[in-house]
């Protein structure tokens, strides 16, 4: 193998768009948190997945964070969580001193499993102890299958957060990820499809939660000409210079979604046909982003294990990465509750087991890519 510089798994990928926002921001001097390019890139994102508003946060843990406040979850309060995701989805749950229940996934999409939920629902409401919020996850860009999900919640009366981080851009029957729930989450972290290196947005048909939102997110400063505040606030609110990154961005988003479409069907393409290999595919019901192609590896039909090819990969100066491992597996989470798809069936644990992130990367060249399935061919025969 020829040396080469390191392929990445998902990397920032400017455009060039984003130095003439940048730049607008250093000559009117509008470098400090706020200004026209966060207004402007707020309605940018809003009108692109149809809400009615959107407010730009410093990450999408605390558009989470403020989802939940807003919801007025506290202490002693549950909260249901998808399992196979990211800390981050979780965390905040643990900000707000409540409890997390997971929920396991549905083998199709691996994202929250409708028998689990209702399974939990109502077990919890038997024992007048509903859940004050659903965190719905979106995996790797593949929207959850939301009609059973909504129609389980509305039936108990709570309301979805729907983490949308890692799906802006994807589709349900129809309608963009993060306008489900009463609030939607994205990320614009380094890793995410697109990036203002760190940031993240609420998204919510509710005008009034969301300029609640953006008091809190501002240090919850009262109206009053000296400094007052009358509650608790956070310093959240995204910087004027990279809601001007997050501008550029958004004008080659379908772009980016293009690109990440055709590395996954690359990757079908040249494994599928592997004894034991599974490239997870696109559910039916809505277009996937495909931020990061998985992989399965069926112990049953092949020796080799993520592990192993994770290691070859790596030895080859390329990054791919385990599968999320799930948050009711994590040593911070082991007294939580959690509700398999079904009993006795761990799905989230089985995909952790078998799964591989593959290298996503929309700067990737595509003899980069060839390289990549040249070795994984290799690797898996």
């Amino acid at each position: 193998m020829t040396e080469h510089k390191r392929i990445y798994l998902a990397s920032p990928h400017m455009s060039g768009l984003e130095q003439q926002y940048v730049k607008d921001a250093f000559i009117t001097n509008w470098v400090a948190p706020l200004g026209p390019n966060v207004d402007a890139f707020e309605k940018e994102v809003a009108e692109y997945v149809g809400s009615a508003g959107a407010v730009a946060l410093s990450s999408g843990t605390a558009a989470i964070h403020l989802a939940l406040l807003l919801l007025n979850v506290q202490e002693g309060d549950i909260v249901f969580c998808s399992s196979l995701t990211f800390v981050a989805s979780a965390n905040p749950i643990l900000y707000q001193k409540a409890t997390p229940v997971f929920i396991d996934s549905e083998p199709e999409s691996w994202n929250m499993s409708p028998i689990a939920l209702e399974r939990a629902m109502k077990e919890y409401a038997d024992k007048g102890k509903k859940p004050k919020a659903v965190i719905v996850v979106n995996l790797y860009g593949q929207s959850a299958d939301y009609d059973p999900l909504i129609r389980l919640c509305e039936y108990y009366e709570v309301p979805i957060v729907e983490d949308a981080a890692e799906s802006l851009g994807a589709s349900y029957k129809g309608k963009m990820s993060g306008t489900f729930g009463r609030f939607g989450i994205f990320s614009f972290n380094g890793n995410k499809i697109i990036t203002t290196s760190g940031g993240g947005m609420l998204v919510s048909e509710d005008q009034a939660a969301l300029n609640k939102a953006r008091f809190l997110a501002t240090q919850a400063r009262d109206q009053a000409k000296h400094y007052q505040h009358s509650e608790v606030g956070y310093n959240y609110r995204l910087s004027n210079v990279l809601a001007g990154i997050g501008r550029g961005q958004m004008e080659v988003l379908e772009e980016r979604i293009a690109r990440k479409r055709e590395i996954r069907q690359h990757y079908a393409k040249q494994l599928a046909t592997i004894s034991g290999v599974t490239i997870l595919a696109e559910q039916t019901y809505g277009r996937s982003t495909y931020w990061l192609t998985t992989m399965l590896l069926d112990p049953q039909q092949t020796e080799v294990r993520p592990a192993q090819a994770i290691d070859v990969l790596d030895s080859n100066n390329i990054e791919s990465r385990p599968i999320w491992k799930p948050l009711h597996l994590q040593p911070i989470f082991e007294e939580c509750y959690y509700y398999s798809h079904i009993e006795g069936e761990d799905v989230a644990g089985k995909i952790f087991e078998q799964g591989i992130c593959l290298p996503s990367d929309t700067n990737m060249t595509d003899a980069e890519l060839e390289e990549v399935i040249v070795l994984l061919r290799h690797t898996l025969s």
